[in-house]
């Protein structure tokens, strides 16, 4: 069975940012918040690379593994979604995930954090495909309209993919295979600094 998956090829982001601004802008996440971003390391030096992030869905993902009300849940394709009516606000999968993929958007009276929020893979939630209350909660189910989540789909250098684990491997495998090891065999810096080349 496929498993829905993200993969990040930091050879091609060039920190746009289109993904995070048009998964805040089409899902409707609060001010505050984000469900993906872009983290830059060395910026604005030799060797700089970008990656976009967000909850990776992981196939063992330890934000389900700690949840004390199975909030949190996996669907048959991998997808790590998540029911905000039984969230308890503990902060369980927040302390879990090493992507800080699960967020708070809600301070409430005497500092508890409200219901968590995350990346849904644009698949949305536990409610009916499609609903109003969907929405409101999850924002718009792509994955029910046949589409891919939106962040991969407005990539412009295709860095960032989206679908069957396998299948993005593959492509990526491939992209690996004609550019050669590390970003100095094709790229960058063949086209920019050539004189360091041989």
């Amino acid at each position: 069975m496929a498993r829905a998956k993200f993969l990040c090829d930091t050879d091609r982001c060039i920190e746009c940012n289109a993904c995070a601004t048009s998964c805040k802008n089409e899902h409707e996440v609060p001010w505050g918040m984000v469900r993906r971003r872009v983290v830059t390391i060395n910026d604005g030096e030799p060797g700089e690379k970008s990656i976009a992030i967000s909850c990776m869905h992981c196939t063992d993902a330890p934000c389900v593994a700690v949840c004390p009300v199975s909030t949190l849940y996996q669907t048959d394709i991998g997808v790590v979604l998540h029911d905000k009516d039984t969230c308890i606000g503990c902060g369980y999968c927040f302390y879990a995930c090493p992507f800080g993929a699960p967020q708070f958007p809600r301070a409430t009276l005497f500092g508890t954090r409200g219901t968590m929020d995350k990346c849904t893979y644009c698949a949305g939630g536990p409610e009916e495909n499609g609903s109003e209350e969907e929405f409101r909660k999850y924002g718009r189910n792509r994955l029910a309209e046949g589409k891919l989540p939106l962040c991969a789909e407005v990539c412009s250098t295709r860095a960032l993919l989206a679908g069957d684990g396998d299948e993005i491997g593959e492509i990526y495998r491939e992209r690996v295979i004609a550019r050669g090891y590390g970003a100095g065999a094709w790229g960058w810096k063949t086209a920019y600094y050539p004189e360091e080349q041989g």
